[in-house]
């Protein structure tokens, strides 16, 4: 992703850039507010953000993944934390749980709600699928789904029937359901292993 920074600050996924050609400034965004910090450190969600202003461009990336660029008008989605790459410092966000995940742990069960306008950029770990979510009743592996718009609701759904699966746990017995009118944006892959230790590069 090549960003022109003449449009003011940015927020990006930490170690995120690969390059930059100009007068750049990299700092750690903070979790902006305290109630924001214990959701982060109770949930483990939230990519940890930096700050990146200046003058020139900058470029991003995160292991070689599809980069996908959604324009908010007042609106709001809701990103899986680890697909999240980069938005436009004017968008809020907030850590969000997925209803009925009470008691119930895991990856992408807390996920990162962004509102306001500008662009937001979402990887994605292969090309990805987008679900007409009003159309039928929709669920999706937590790890999967990588976004979604607002229309659009979350819940829990544990009585999958591959739990019963002879001879061993299919893992798969956690699906997210998602209702209401909207789309939903699913990658090929439950995500890549998280190859942490690696916060260079800013």
């Amino acid at each position: 992703l090549k960003v022109r920074l003449d449009q003011g600050a940015i927020r990006a996924k930490q170690g995120s850039m690969v390059a930059y050609q100009g007068d750049v400034t990299f700092e750690h965004a903070g979790s902006g507010g305290l109630g924001r910090m214990l959701k982060k450190a109770v949930s483990g969600e939230g990519a940890s953000l930096m700050k990146v202003s200046g003058t020139g461009e900058v470029f991003l990336a995160e292991q070689a993944q599809e980069v996908h660029l959604i324009y908010l008008e007042n609106d709001l989605i809701t990103v899986n934390g680890r697909n999240l790459l980069a938005f436009d410092s004017g968008i809020d966000w907030d850590i969000k749980k997925v209803e009925g995940a009470s008691g119930v742990m895991g990856g992408g069960l807390f996920n990162m709600a962004l509102h306001g306008t500008g662009w937001v950029a979402v990887i994605s770990d292969g090309p990805p699928v987008l679900l007409d979510v009003g159309g039928a009743p929709t669920f999706a592996d937590a790890e999967a789904a990588i976004t979604w718009s607002s229309g659009v609701r979350t819940g829990v759904r544990t009585d999958f029937k591959m739990k019963n699966l002879i001879g061993r746990s299919s893992g798969e017995s956690i699906q997210m359901a998602f209702t209401g009118e909207g789309w939903l944006l699913v990658q090929p892959s439950e995500g890549r292993v998280d190859v942490s230790g690696r916060d260079s590069g800013g």
